[in-house]
């Protein structure tokens, strides 16, 4: 569900597991001149999903959720390397504190008033940064790898590729694997503005390595370059992303297409 005005209008995702509370908070966000794009989701992991396909400036997050409830959820959005505002917008006037401890921008109480939900558009407006400054992926950015209570830092731009392991994620790099409690999807929210791209539901892959693709009986595998070493890995890769990945290595910086 989205609405398109002037490029300096608002994108933003509503959250709520209630269809009529979710339905009428997308009626409010149409009425605020602010807003333009809106996306709707009826809960976190469709809200992630969102996220992974569009990039927004703000979220409407209802906080009792079934599955990751809107805290959590805005727990993860907070390691976004670009992270939108959060904007709380629950029946329970109990978690205040805990909202704004997770950087919430505002904290709205059901019913909704309109009022309110100006006052909140207003100030994430207001916090949005110029084109001039507008955030880019930090290069260092760096993950905290707990193991034997040793804590390893492993950066970003050393990972080859991640594999899903059920909540968890395993980091490949050319010094080894490392396991990390982050679910795939929010890593590729997180990284897809840095390069990287999600060729499978259990794989994201970093496309400065991508040497081609190749065909394998009615499959697609993507040839990946280990990152420091002379080996190589191959990845299956969904149907539905082969298109994508082959615009990324036409068009992207690499240039570098093969189908063998």
């Amino acid at each position: 569900m989205t609405r398109t005005t002037h490029d300096a209008a608002l994108r933003v995702l509503a959250v709520d597991d209630e269809k009529p509370a979710l339905d009428e908070l997308v009626y409010l966000l149409r009425a605020q001149p602010g807003v333009g794009e809106i996306h709707a989701a009826g809960e976190a992991t469709g809200a992630l999903r969102v996220l992974r396909a569009h990039s927004v400036d703000a979220v409407f997050l209802d906080i009792n959720m079934p599955g990751l409830d809107g805290m959590e959820l805005a727990g993860i959005l907070a390691e976004f390397a670009n992270p939108p505002a959060v904007v709380f917008v629950t029946a329970h006037d109990d978690r205040a504190v805990a909202a704004y401890d997770l950087g919430a921008v505002d904290y709205l109480l059901k019913p909704l008033r309109e009022g309110r939900l100006a006052e909140a558009v207003r100030r994430i407006a207001a916090a949005q940064p110029t084109a001039a400054q507008a955030p880019r992926p930090d290069p260092n950015e760096v993950i905290p790898v707990e193991l034997g209570g040793v804590t390893t830092l492993v950066h970003r731009a050393s990972v080859s590729w991640v594999e899903a392991e059920g909540d968890y994620a395993r980091l490949h790099t050319s010094g080894g694997s490392h396991l990390v409690r982050i679910p795939l999807s929010a890593l590729e929210a997180r990284w897809q503005d840095a390069g990287f791209l999600r060729v499978h539901r259990s794989y994201l892959v970093a496309v400065r390595l991508v040497t081609g693709l190749r065909a394998v009986g009615s499959a697609t595998v993507v040839c990946l370059r280990a990152d420091g070493s002379s080996g190589a890995v191959e990845l299956p890769v969904s149907r539905r992303q082969v298109r994508e990945l082959k615009q990324r290595l036409v068009h992207g910086p690499r240039r570098l297409w093969t189908q063998r």
